[in-house]
């Protein structure tokens, strides 16, 4: 795979329109939105559209092509984007022979290792009419499509007739504006007023491969498996937003295989699943931690900043913030990595396999319940009321926190939403609890670290003592969770 510069990423929006041949392209004059209409000359455009055997980017609406000719030649991949169902996030690269391995790595959740192939060809000859806004600045592109285009096999030679047609687009210049589908219904209208129907394809590709692309699963009628299946698709979102660095990018994706081993865990003998779930997210956890940590310090070290800076001794911060970055980093390059391996290709498998796969019958195999969520925090609070020692307690709290998550997605998944609420807050309280466990402990090593370097150790004793009384106010709080949660189960069950 060739090595590029970072792809370029835009919001498009656009729609199409099936219309006939002989029909006139209409005119937008009299759309308040538009000042102006300029006519750009006919641009033939080529491209070739890759995705795997199985069409896993087509079932997926992602399309990939490496296309010449017009203005934005190039290697070309839309992805679903947050912006809303008619709006695209695609990423642009430079033309050349080969796929850039930064657009590849972005689908390689979906695509894994199995190779890409040609899977269409489709010839366009474009007219393009660009129409600017009342500010001067270019608001849309209306396109007259003639295509030719041709379902490849997998080397690369045409697989049956070719299909022509034709057919109108609208795409906004800037698709990601606030008002954007305001003005894209306005030149809608026109179109519709001049004979345009809505095409009954999403893209030009979709039409060439008609039903060569697997349908998409019916969700499972199953609560639990419903919500794996949720979770799995979300699974694939966030590892192309860690691969990016997306902001809070590895927090959301370790959440998610959290819930999915949780939710698993709760079937295990429908999934028995958890083994490499667990293994991922302790390598995602590396960056995570450090990143939570380095918050944490900066959060802690402007507070003392603004309220009491004379308990601010040392390069404290350097260690402390700049230290939490850089293990961040290293913890991100050691989880793409993962995420890179076969091992990761196969974990994704078995998940696809969970989602497709009907689980064995109640009778088979019971499913957990809310009851027996409950029944491990109660053992686990039982453990942490008899501790002798801190570290027993440390880890009573912990084994608390970990039963109240599997019960919280266990309750949500099937619909007990006020156990899933109580559940739910008694994670976060442990969760800030086992925050400063880790805080603490790291404190104290980076303390080590700079009284050896001969640094003044006052500020992290400072905030080892706003530590501890963070867990102790969590500790306080724990007694009324469980006592609301206990009254939420009883009700439920």
């Amino acid at each position: 795979m060739a090595k590029a510069t970072e792809p370029s990423r835009h919001i498009e929006m656009e729609r199409k329109f099936a219309v006939p041949d002989g029909r006139i392209s209409p005119s937008f004059d009299g759309i308040a939105a538009v000042t102006r209409a300029e006519q750009l000359p006919t641009q033939t455009l080529e491209a070739v559209y890759y995705d795997t055997e199985r069409r896993d980017l087509a079932a997926n609406r992602i399309t990939l092509r490496r296309r010449s000719g017009g203005t934005d030649a190039g290697w070309h991949l839309k992805l679903p984007s947050a912006a809303g169902a008619e709006a695209r996030t695609e990423l642009r690269a430079a033309l050349g022979p080969d796929l850039p391995e930064e657009l590849r790595d972005t689908v390689l959740a979906i695509v894994r290792d199995r190779p890409l192939q040609p899977v269409a060809r489709i010839s366009t000859a474009r007219d393009v009419t660009l129409l600017y806004g009342d500010d001067g600045a270019a608001l849309a592109e209306f396109c007259d499509d003639h295509v030719t285009a041709s379902r490849l096999d997998g080397d690369g030679s045409d697989d049956g007739e070719p299909l022509g047609w034709r057919e109108w687009e609208l795409e906004l210049v800037h698709g990601g504006a606030a008002d954007a589908t305001e003005v894209l219904d306005r030149l809608t209208h026109r179109l519709r007023d001049a004979g345009a129907l809505p095409a009954g394809h999403a893209s030009k590709l979709s039409k060439v491969l008609g039903d060569s692309t697997p349908p998409r699963p019916e969700p499972p009628a199953d609560p639990v498996h419903r919500a794996v299946a949720e979770q799995v698709a979300a699974l694939l979102q966030w590892d192309r937003a860690v691969r990016a660095d997306a902001d809070d990018s590895v927090h959301q994706m370790r959440v998610t295989i959290r819930q999915i081993r949780s939710l698993l865990q709760a079937s295990e003998e429908e999934f028995g699943l958890t083994d490499d779930a667990t293994i991922l997210a302790g390598v995602l956890g590396v960056a995570r931690d450090a990143e939570v940590l380095a918050e944490r310090y900066r959060d802690a070290l402007d507070a003392l900043d603004a309220s009491a800076p004379e308990l601010i001794r040392g390069p404290v911060r350097e260690r402390l913030v700049d230290g939490g970055w850089r293990r961040y980093k290293a913890g991100l390059n050691r989880s793409v990595k993962a995420m890179r391996s076969v091992r990761y290709f196969r974990l994704l498998d078995a998940l696809d396999d969970v989602v497709v796969t009907s689980p064995p019958p109640d009778e088979e195999h019971p499913h957990a319940t809310i009851k027996s969520g409950y029944k491990r925090i109660s053992k686990r609070a039982k453990a942490a009321a008899e501790a002798t020692t801190e570290h027993e307690l440390d880890d009573a709290l912990h084994g608390i926190r970990k039963a109240a998550k599997r019960l919280r997605y266990l309750a949500a998944a099937t619909g007990n939403t006020r156990v899933s609420d109580r559940a739910k807050t008694i994670q976060g309280l442990l969760g800030d609890h086992q925050d400063s466990v880790v805080s603490r402990t790291h404190l104290l090593q980076e303390a080590d670290a700079a009284h050896a370097a001969g640094e003044d150790t006052f500020t992290y004793g400072v905030l080892f003592q706003l530590e501890e009384e963070l867990a102790q106010r969590c500790r306080e709080q724990l007694d009324g969770a469980l006592k609301k949660l206990k009254r939420s189960v009883r009700k439920a069950t």
